[in-house]
């Protein structure tokens, strides 16, 4: 049956919330039986052309059919792989965790890098002379301060106003919530319910 390798693509995307590693095994499958079908689609073009054999119409359009099915799974699948990638920018800021990039293609990290300079640049022309950025506050704060607790041992962090903040595991501090959050997304810190 034509098209259960594509169908395929499309359900490792359906199992796993995050990027598993590129499937290259079996998209290669699908890219070999895609030639098959144009293969033999030619051959058959070639014998109504030549032959004038009409009732081979039905198989070419069957085939045809199952060749565009495969490209539109191929698509969907690389498709998927970079919105996921493009809201983990969103989510986690412009460095991804190790086990992510691991997962990745060249070509899929080098999406993401002109990714985070363009929204860099987009970011640095508005707003005022240093710019505005957009991935913090995600939601409107309640307060500008939270309570947190670290998890791992982060090292130093320095404010904005320039006081410098050791973050070990397992201390309480209260900091700026637009500091935080993106050591939120990495799993750095956590919020505190006192």
């Amino acid at each position: 049956m034509f098209g259960k390798e594509a169908v395929k693509l499309i359900t490792e995307l359906d199992m796993y919330e995050d990027i598993r590693p590129f499937n290259e095994q079996l998209l290669r499958q699908v890219f070999e039986e895609m030639q098959m079908l144009y293969e033999a689609n030619l051959v058959d073009s070639n014998a109504i052309q030549n032959e004038g054999y009409n009732a081979l119409l039905p198989s070419i359009h069957f085939r045809h059919t199952a060749l565009l099915r495969n490209k539109r799974c191929v698509l969907a699948y690389l498709y998927h792989r970079i919105k996921r990638l493009r809201e983990m920018r969103w989510e986690l800021g412009s460095i991804l965790p190790t086990e992510i990039t691991a997962n990745l293609l060249n070509a899929e990290l080098q999406w993401f890098q002109n990714y985070n300079k363009s929204l860099a640049t987009y970011m640095k022309s508005i707003g005022d002379d240093h710019g505005l950025n957009l991935t913090v506050n995600m939601s409107p704060p309640k307060t500008l301060y939270v309570e947190v607790k670290c998890l791992t041992d982060f090292g130093k962090l320095e404010l904005d106003d320039g006081e410098v903040v050791t973050l070990k595991k397992n201390t309480y501090h209260l900091l700026p919530r637009a500091m935080c959050e993106p050591l939120i997304r990495q799993g750095i810190l956590e919020h505190h319910n006192a």
